[in-house]
């Protein structure tokens, strides 16, 4: 009965073993797809806005709306996600200062990419935070967005993220 049990409890750390490996291996195959989709959408001609507010104005894809805004900060919903829109009207689109302050907000970064052009400068900041859980801030220059996402999800995410902020125009008074 003995060798049964611990026949048992090898096969069982034998499969967690190989599942977290697997999982792990998704995980950076979804940051590869998710890296070219950044700076893909990075490199794409910027959205036409859509979305008008005093401080700014940007584009959102379809089924995005805005659930709550203040002076720098906007609330975006897409169903059940949340994403939190910053922008920092001081900052140009070359401006890394955003960046760096996002940086210096996390524990622990997966992925921190940087896009340039000659014209702005985007990122990609990724912080793992569970096995299948992860949190992703793309931005260009002054502007940010922030999410928590599914792995298997990041890299469409990320696409649609891109698009947002690289269609932040901060409206000058």
């Amino acid at each position: 009965m003995m060798i049964r049990s611990l026949k048992i409890i090898v096969v069982l750390f034998v499969s967690a073993y190989i599942l977290s490996a697997c999982g792990n291996s998704s995980f950076k195959e979804e940051i590869k797809l998710t890296k070219k989709s950044a700076e893909a959408a990075f490199k794409e001609k910027s959205e036409k806005p859509n979305q008008k507010l005093k401080e700014a104005e940007f584009y959102l894809p379809f089924g995005y709306e805005i659930k709550e805004k203040s002076a720098n900060n906007i609330i975006l919903k897409n169903g059940s996600k949340t994403y939190i829109l910053f922008f920092n009207p001081k900052e140009d689109l070359k401006s890394d200062i955003v960046y760096k302050a996002t940086q210096n907000q996390h524990k622990k970064i997966d992925v921190d990419e940087i896009f340039k052009s000659s014209k702005k400068l985007g990122y990609l900041i990724v912080e793992k935070l569970d096995d299948d859980m992860s949190e992703v801030t793309v931005g260009v220059g002054g502007a940010k967005l922030t999410t928590e996402t599914k792995t298997g999800s990041m890299a469409n995410e990320t696409k649609a993220m891109m698009q947002i902020v690289n269609s932040v125009k901060i409206i000058k008074r």
